[in-house]
């Protein structure tokens, strides 16, 4: 054998091996994804009235792609605070509405991925809708973006109220124009929830829930899913009128990073 193919057999050898411990890298990844504890289900399973638009698992979001650890758009809850929202649609379902979803259980490492957005300045894709009077330097200041969210806890959601019988919300167009999320309902990104004043994950101080300038019916919609969701053990962030978590929590200080997917959940559900 000569030097020449000797030296080609040994590459050929080395290049062998590096894709066999790439490929067992890929094979152990793609089995060791975290689980989530028994006590976790997917809401649908405790109550499938209750309307789901999971908005990071689609583009339209203040990043403007879907978020890391969004698989499927699914709400994933501990079970306390999903049989609570079962209670909740229970009593809206009475007066003619459902409740709707946005977001549930989030992982860690899609709070990451917003962090990662927040400190790249460069990217401003969505500014003009959800965030266009605040400057991308001071989200984490003024607390818009934090390095960890109590959705990984499990027990916390955003959520908005729906008037039955609920009209379909058409798909965002990646590219397509965006209007403030605080404009005339009739003005922004159509939404078959009821009028809250500003649309969801608008980063202004009109999301706060008890902004004195949101007043009359819109003021009236706030109230009635507060209301409604405090009366049962959930607790608002006074910043955003759609977060609630439900209280006491299972899991006040555990911070989860298992996958927005049926797989993470135990599969007796």
């Amino acid at each position: 054998m000569t030097r020449l193919s000797m030296a080609v057999r040994s590459l050929v050898t080395v290049l062998a091996a590096l894709l066999a411990v790439t490929a067992a890298s890929a094979t152990a990844r793609a089995t060791t994804e975290p689980k989530a504890p028994a006590d976790f289900v997917a809401l649908r399973s405790v109550d499938p009235t209750i309307i789901q638009e999971i908005r990071y698992f689609t583009p339209h979001n203040f990043v403007g792609e879907r978020i890391d650890g969004y698989q499927q758009p699914l709400c994933i809850l501990t079970r306390p605070a999903a049989e609570a929202l079962h209670q909740a649609q229970q009593r809206l379902l009475g007066q003619g509405y459902s409740l709707k979803v946005y977001d549930c259980y989030r992982p860690q490492r899609s709070v990451d991925h917003f962090v990662r957005w927040a400190k790249d300045l460069e990217d401003q894709a969505m500014k003009a809708e959800f965030y266009p009077n605040v400057d991308k330097t001071r989200l984490f200041e003024d607390g818009y973006v934090a390095e960890k969210s109590g959705h990984s806890r499990g027990s916390t959601m955003d959520l908005t109220i729906v008037k039955l019988p609920a009209l379909p919300t058409r798909p965002y167009v990646p590219g397509e124009p965006l209007v403030p999320c605080f404009a005339p309902q009739g003005e922004r990104f159509p939404d078959n929830s009821v009028d809250m004043g500003t649309g969801y994950d608008c980063f202004d101080t009109l999301s706060h829930t008890l902004d004195p300038r949101i007043q009359g019916q819109q003021r009236a919609n706030r109230l009635l899913l507060k209301d409604t969701l405090e009366g049962l053990g959930f607790v608002n962030l006074a910043e955003e009128w759609w977060h609630f978590t439900y209280k006491p929590e299972l899991y006040p200080d555990t911070y989860f990073d298992f996958p927005v997917s049926t797989k993470s959940l135990i599969q007796s559900q």
